[in-house]
Order: structure tokens, then sequence, then C-alpha cells
């Protein structure tokens, strides 16, 4: 009986934020460790198709690079990084076409289909939704055909919502000349939500959030504000792998996303418990 009252008491606790972003738009770039681990994947799924069923409008953006880097592997090709980002040529683009636009769009569209969602998958070729140029190195490097969104056409993105879908997005961008670009998914998902005005803009990551100590997850910073995050990156504590996501957050919120987060995917419905629940459990990024 105490279990059943336990339950009651945490859909009781989800009520207002349901009734709060009912109607909004949210954003959620998935990658990491939650990509890999099918029973992370599955739960990923279950919590989205829940958020549109209470009348939220997720949007999911994924990316894919152990998938892309395991595809090359197998056809002998050698992967090679320049300032963490893969220098693409004609025929990695292939490959990353093939396995973002193809296969893995298409098993997150079929699973949530298979649970009962209606998902669409897309990439930024479909519409213009993305449109790039060629991204340089951090020493002016030339990276192939790695590129920088400088535009997002979202109207499609919104057509699909108004019509009850789940959009899953991959993030490959175009020119203007119709050639496609390799582009990094944090950055993709970022822009998109401020495109979209989206409420919320989730990233899924392989750490809790924003530590102060990295060592100590009791440090974990629960929410800071863009004032307190060019402190923390002056103070060296957001560095490394996390400064790209802070800086995705950032740029999402300055295009009027109301808040960021971001949260440790490794925790099965970490969504749920950082939208419906008073505590959360990553850090939340707002203006």
């Amino acid at each position: 009986m105490f279990n059943i009252i336990d339950k009651a008491a945490v859909l009781v606790e989800a009520l207002p934020y349901i009734q709060k972003f009912h109607g909004k738009i949210l954003v959620i770039k998935y990658g990491g460790h939650a990509m890999v681990n099918q029973e992370l994947k599955e739960a990923l799924i279950k919590d989205i198709i829940l958020m549109k069923l209470v009348g939220m409008h997720p949007v999911l953006v994924h990316g894919g690079g152990p998938d892309i880097t395991t595809m090359l592997q197998r056809l002998g090709v050698e992967s090679r990084f320049v300032g963490g980002q893969r220098v693409t040529d004609d025929q990695t683009m292939e490959v990353v076409e093939m396995v973002l636009g193809g296969k893995l769009n298409k098993e997150l569209v079929a699973l949530i289909n298979k649970n009962g969602g209606k998902a669409v998958g897309l990439t930024g070729q479909d519409a213009n939704l993305l449109r790039a140029v060629p991204r340089k190195g951090p020493q002016g490097e030339d990276l192939g055909r790695v590129g920088e969104v400088v535009q997002v056409q979202p109207e499609l993105v919104l057509n699909l919502i108004s019509q009850g879908y789940i959009p899953v997005i991959a993030p490959i961008a175009v020119d203007s000349d119709g050639k496609s670009y390799n582009v990094n998914a944090d950055y993709v998902a970022g822009q998109l939500a401020g495109a979209l005005r989206a409420d919320k803009f989730i990233l899924l990551t392989d750490v809790p959030g924003i530590l102060r100590n990295v060592n100590d997850r009791s440090s974990l910073l629960s929410e800071v504000t863009l004032s307190q995050v060019e402190e923390l990156q002056a103070e060296g504590i957001i560095k490394g792998g996390m400064l790209p996501k802070v800086e995705c957050c950032a740029a999402a919120i300055r295009a009027g996303v109301e808040r960021a987060h971001i949260i440790d995917g490794r925790i099965p419905h970490g969504i749920l418990l950082e939208i419906f629940t008073d505590g959360g459990i990553g850090t939340m990024v707002s203006a």
C-alpha cells in the first residue's frame, strides 16, 4: 500500500509541470552512453512518448560518432580528428550520411513507432532545414565536409509537430549548392531549439552536469545563470568536453529558449526526473 501511495505522490508532484509545459516545445539532444545501451535507449523512447501523450512537443536530435567510427573501421577507413572534430572527406561523408541519416535515424523512428508514438525521421537536408558553410579547425585547418550551421528553417519541423508527429533529426546540413556537411549534434540541437523558440533544451551527456570538482559528484551545480557560466569558464571549472555543451546551452538561451538542462543520460528516465520533479537531477542553465 505504501508503494502505491508513493507512486500517487509522484504523479501529484508531476501535475504542475505537466500543466506548465503542455503545448510547449522541448528539444532533446541524444547521444553518449545512453545511445549505445539498449535499456537506456528504450527508457528514453518511452519518456519521449509519455511527454507527447501529456501534451508536450518533444523534438529529438541525435548524434552517432561511435557508430560512424565503427563503420569506418569496418571499411578500413582511418579516422582523423582535429580539435575534437572528425576530418570528413567525401568518402567519410558517405558513411556519415549512411549511418546518421540512415541506420541510426530510422532505428530511433522505428522504436518510437513500435512503442505507440508517431515519429518522422529528418536530416538538415529536408526542406533546407539546416543550412551550413564549411567549418575550419581551431588553427584554421581544413576539416573537409565539416559544417557550421548558419541558418535554420524550422517550418517543416513546426508543421510535423502541429500534426502530432515527433521529429527525429540527424545532424547533417546542406550548403547553398546542395552539398552535405557533417555537423556537431550539440550545436545543431542548440540552434534548432533557438529557432523553434523551445521552452526547454535538454542535453543528455555522460556526466551528471556541471561539477565544481570533476572528481566529486556532490559538487554538482544544480542551476547557473549565463553570467555565472562566464565566471566558471574564467575559473577553469567549465573546460574540455563540457565547454562546447555549455556554449550550446548559452547560445540557445540567447536565441530565446527559456531553460537549458545538462543531465546524465546514463540515469534511466532522467528526462522525466528533470522535467517532472521539484529537485531535478542535472544542471539548469538560465538567463
